[in-house]
């Protein structure tokens, strides 16, 4: 039989042993990869102003804004509820607008400034929305409710800067109604269904704005 004839026995034995070198190839591989340098952690700096007060933090490029503040700046506060945008119990204020913090990245806020429950007011110095919250009985069980309130007061924020939302119907005139709090409100989910009594609460602060 000629050297060079292929026959299918021949083939498979071929096959097999290229088959069996696979694992120590894949090996050899990542050992000539790149190494790590001494000292490289593959950590980013992150700079942020929370709740007024500047940070520097070293973080994995892949941790959530949220995580961030729970587990490295311990503001625990923000709520990590569905983690999936859902529920908006992790919603915090970020130069000035509200956001799922975590839908975020932390490094995409590198320079921002964010606020948190904790920054809104204190036991001894409520802000109007947490005082009105209290009043109107709008926290239930409250595992929602810094979530809720951070939303409420960039909510009647947007209302004043005149940006409309869905239910809009004069977008030259953006008024405030319990129809467009509602419907703003909506992305924070309350299990225990204090929906009235927050938009009694988001009322009452609108009222404290126009007086």
């Amino acid at each position: 039989m000629p050297s060079d004839h292929l026959t299918r026995r021949s083939l498979l034995q071929g096959s097999a042993a290229v088959a069996a070198a696979a694992p120590t190839l894949a090996s050899a591989g990542a050992a000539t990869a790149r190494p790590t340098a001494k000292g490289e952690t593959g950590m980013i700096p992150v700079e942020l102003t929370v709740n007024g007060r500047e940070v520097h933090l070293q973080l994995d490029p892949r941790t959530t804004l949220l995580d961030a503040l729970r587990e490295h700046l311990h503001l625990t506060g923000t709520k990590k509820g569905c983690d999936q945008g859902q529920c908006g119990a992790c919603t915090v204020i970020v130069e000035g607008r509200r956001i799922n913090s975590c839908l975020t990245l932390a490094v995409m806020h590198d320079g921002d400034t964010v606020t948190t429950i904790e920054g809104l007011g204190t036991p001894d110095k409520l802000h109007p929305m947490q005082r009105a919250f209290i009043t109107h009985d709008g926290y239930q069980c409250g595992y929602c409710t810094p979530g809720q309130i951070c939303s409420a007061v960039a909510v009647l924020e947007e209302i004043a800067a005149g940006v409309p939302s869905h239910v809009t119907d004069d977008l030259d005139q953006v008024a405030l109604s319990d129809r467009e709090l509602r419907e703003r409100m909506s992305g924070n989910i309350c299990r225990c269904a204090a929906y009235p009594n927050i938009i009694a609460a988001m009322n009452e602060v609108a009222g404290e704005k126009k007086a």
